[in-house]
């Protein structure tokens, strides 16, 4: 019995020590959760910028709430001084203020004040039916940013700091105002005005009441930043028309970007476009930027990779203060890099078209642009570009004509100048008077063949620039081509050839069949023109390879570009030849040519003063040889 009750004792006191040990695990746990749960509120209430006081709190929580923002305040209040107010308005959680119209669709984050996004709403990126809006800004692609000093010697950037929106209406117009405060009445503003069916936005920077908080020695530095996306489907061919382009010293404009990397500084600039071949996104000032210091990196490292952006741009520009205060009026643009739309701004932003200079951008401006307009206004696009060529044809064709005729004559007379150059071999300059008086009463000239060629060379540089350029042909079909503004690939290759592609375009093929019919139609007849002359390469041999080399260069080149620009030249020579042919066959034929020569050197020859003084000089040159050989 005793050793029953030891063992009932025995168990009664050790259950008795379980449950002390158990209560003491309890209330240390419980404990450690409380200290936790201090701590998570406690880190709750330190992020925390302002908040109102629930109905219904506690006193304790009322105090808690108070002590925590006291410190948040005091912690902004040092980090951003007189700007800690905007960080303790409703406004600074973040958000985005979206504002649109027909062809825009634009969003302005709280934070920062700028663009986020940025959309086109009436083009498709890559190819028509790809559902997918062309965005000149999205995805933390652009930045713009104003960094400043204070009087008590902070740098803030305003990326950093929270923006007021304030949206209205002025008349159609929609307006919004984003302010970065350090007071009631004291901010830094933007201003944007989106009109009614417009891609330009008024814009302006300006500050109130700041000339005590901000120092006004130092300009504000504005900072802006854009990485391109690709928007179509070739990035090589994109990317060689991506490009900054600026206008400075009161409508000068240069360009940087078609290269790799590449920085400029600029004075007194008025306008910075960052270009995306067939849109662009632009900023203008109508108080010109100081200085401008732009930067554009070239972001396609392997065209054989494909891409989401291009090109990166950066563009840092001083804003002046005046009076104490900021004031900048200002326009952004986002929209199609269109000949049209560009130019009725009447801010010279069709140079942001890559047109050419001098001569090539005049025919390009008044000739090219106008005439494939009105064609393109009434029938499809393909269809004008072949109309447009023949027009193009048929203006040239006198001049082809010319050509042919000089080159008939020159022919003519062939033997008689390897007469005169076997007989006066010893004597050059013998040799080069009697061709000359050869010439003379032949009615020939030897530059005849040549000056219709190079009144030629304007037309066929404004005709590659146009075509690039040209933003009515993006996204338009023709045949197997459904991009006349891109290559017209019919095969897809497994494999990349360099300077080629991985595809196989066919209109530079054809394009490169018609030249070589055409340079071997012609060329027996430039080298019967033109006979070999003493110490010259003979041109008849190296016409001979031209005629392989010109169209194997043709089809590389052209095999990423625009197909418009290879089907012009491939209808283009197909009319050359038939022109050359219907000339050769029934205008300008060999026996008539050598009896309007024969003619010609019947009759008497007057010579101009020019001629007359040429002869003098060859002849006195004639004397001083032979006085220098008699002396010998």
């Amino acid at each position: 019995m005793e050793e029953k009750k030891l063992d009932i004792k025995t168990l009664i006191g050790f259950g008795l020590i379980m449950l002390l040990l158990i209560w003491m695990i309890y209330n240390q746990t419980a404990e450690q959760d409380a200290q936790a749960r201090e701590k998570e509120k406690k880190e709750q209430i330190d992020k925390v910028t302002l908040k109102t006081i629930p109905e219904g709190s506690t006193d304790a929580t009322v105090k808690d709430t108070a002590v925590a923002d006291s410190v948040t305040t005091a912690e902004m209040k040092s980090a951003l001084g007189a700007f800690a107010y905007s960080a303790s308005l409703p406004s600074a959680k973040g958000g985005t203020t979206a504002i649109e119209n027909e062809l825009l669709d634009l969003k302005i984050a709280n934070k920062g004040g700028y663009i986020t996004a940025a959309t086109l709403k009436n083009f498709e990126q890559f190819h028509k039916g790809s559902n997918q809006r062309v965005e000149l800004i999205n995805k933390n692609n652009a930045d713009f940013n104003l960094q400043f000093q204070t009087k008590d010697n902070r740098i803030l950037n305003t990326r950093d700091l929270y923006f007021e929106p304030q949206l209205s209406k002025e008349g159609e117009n929609t307006v919004l105002a984003m302010r970065l405060k350090a007071g009631p009445q004291q901010f830094l503003e933007y201003r944007y005005v989106l009109k009614p069916k417009d891609y330009m936005l008024d814009f302006s920077i300006r500050t109130q009441g700041l000339s005590n908080i901000v120092n006004t020695a130092k300009p504000m530095g504005l900072e802006w930043q854009l990485k391109s996306f690709r928007n179509e489907k070739s990035v090589t061919y994109e990317n060689r028309y991506t490009e900054l382009i600026y206008e400075y010293e009161e409508g000068k404009d240069d360009y940087l970007g078609q290269g790799s990397d590449e920085a400029e500084k600029a004075d007194e600039v008025t306008y910075i476009a960052f270009k995306q071949h067939f849109f662009t996104s632009v900023l203008l000032t109508d108080t010109p930027f100081k200085t401008a210091e732009m930067v554009s990196e070239n972001l396609v490292k392997d065209e054989k990779v494909d891409t989401l952006y291009t090109k990166n741009f950066k563009a840092n520009m001083p804003l002046e203060f005046k009076g104490g205060e900021l004031s900048y009026n200002m326009n952004w643009y986002y929209g199609p890099c269109d000949y049209k739309i560009l130019n009725n701004y009447d801010r010279n932003l069709d140079e942001i078209m890559p047109l050419g200079w001098g001569i090539f951008g005049w025919i390009n401006r008044f000739v090219f642009i106008p005439a494939y307009g009105l064609l393109s206004g009434f029938i499809p696009y393909g269809i004008a570009i072949i109309i447009f060529t023949i027009l193009v044809r048929l203006l040239m064709s006198p001049i082809t004509y010319k050509s042919y005729l000089s080159q008939a004559k020159m022919k003519v007379i062939r033997p008689e100048i390897a007469e005169l150059n076997e007989k006066y071999k010893k004597d050059p300059m013998k040799k080069q008077q009697e061709t000359m008086k050869l010439y003379s009463k032949a009615g020939v000239s030897p530059m005849a063949g040549c000056l219709p060629a190079l009144m030629q060379i304007p037309v066929f540089y404004a005709l590659f620039q146009f075509f690039p350029s040209y933003f009515d042909l993006r996204q338009k079909s023709f045949l197997w081509a459904d991009d006349l503004s891109s290559y017209d690939s019919i095969a897809h290759l497994p494999f990349y050839i360099p300077f080629y592609g991985n595809h196989v375009s066919l209109f530079p093929i054809l394009a490169s069949v018609a030249i070589f019919f055409y340079m071997k139609m012609t060329t027996g007849d430039q080298s019967m023109a033109q006979p070999p002359q003493e110490g010259m390469p003979d041109m008849s041999k190296i016409m001979k390879i031209m005629i392989y080399i010109s169209p194997i260069m043709m089809l590389i080149f052209f095999n990423n570009y625009a197909s418009g620009l290879s089907l012009y030249y491939f209808i283009s020579n197909l009319i050359t030849i038939g022109i050359m042919l219907v000339i050769k066959n029934y205008i300008v034929k060999e026996e008539k040519v050598h009896a309007i020569i024969q003619e010609n050197k019947a009759k008497p020859k007057k010579q101009s003063k020019f001629q007359k003084r040429m002869q003098e000089m060859m002849e006195q040159a004639q004397e001083q040889q032979k006085a220098r050989q008699n002396k010998k």
